[in-house]
C-alpha cells in the first residue's frame, strides 16, 4: 500500500548536496590539483569574486527564506507547502535559496582557488536540478493546479529571461 505524503519527495536536503560540492571538491584539488583558477586570477581578484558570490548568494537564500516565514508556509521540502509564494524575490525567480546555493559554493570554490569544486557545482546543480527543483514543480503544480501554472509560465526557474524560449519543455 502507498502512503500519500504532502510533500515534494526530494532526493537530498539541498544544503547537503551543496556541502557535498565543496567537500568533494576540496577533496579531490587536494588529491588531484588543476591550478586553473591559481594560474587565471590572483589571489585578491579570488578573494574579492569569492567574497561577492558568497554575499549575493547569502543574499538571496536569506530573501526567499524570509519571505517564505512571512506567508507562514515551510521552507523545510520535506514538509509540507502551505502557500504559494509569488511576491518578493519570488516575483523574479522561482528557486532563490537555490541559485542562492549555487552561487555560495562559486564563490567558494573560486575564493579557495578550488577548480574541483566549480566542477562538483555542476554536479550538484544537476542533482538538484532533476532530484529537487523538477520534483518540487510537479508537487506545486499538483497542490496549487493553475494558480502554479500561471507562476510558472509567468516567472523563471533559476532567474533567466530565457526561460520562456524552452518552456514547452520543461
Amino acid at each position: 500500500m502507498t502512503e500519500n505524503r504532502d510533500t515534494a519527495g526530494v532526493i537530498a536536503p539541498p544544503p547537503l548536496i551543496a556541502l557535498a560540492a565543496v567537500l568533494i571538491g576540496v577533496a579531490l584539488d587536494w588529491l588531484l590539483p588543476a591550478y586553473v583558477l591559481t594560474v587565471l586570477l590572483s589571489l585578491q581578484v579570488r578573494i574579492a569574486l569569492g567574497v561577492l558570490l558568497m554575499a549575493g548568494g547569502v543574499a538571496l537564500a536569506i530573501s526567499g527564506r524570509s519571505t517564505f516565514v512571512r506567508f507562514g508556509t515551510n521552507v523545510n521540502p520535506y514538509k509540507p507547502s502551505s502557500a504559494l509564494v509569488t511576491t518578493g524575490i519570488f516575483a523574479h525567480l522561482r528557486n532563490p535559496m537555490y541559485v542562492g546555493l549555487a552561487f555560495l559554493v562559486a564563490g567558494i570554490g573560486i575564493a579557495l582557488a578550488s577548480d574541483w569544486t566549480l566542477v562538483m557545482l555542476v554536479a550538484a546543480a544537476l542533482l538538484i536540478h532533476f532530484g529537487v527543483v523538477k520534483r518540487e514543480e510537479l508537487y506545486l503544480e499538483a497542490k496549487f493546479a493553475d494558480a502554479y501554472r500561471r507562476y510558472k509560465s509567468q516567472v523563471p526557474r533559476y532567474g533567466w529571461p530565457w526561460h520562456r524560449v524552452d518552456h514547452h519543455r520543461e
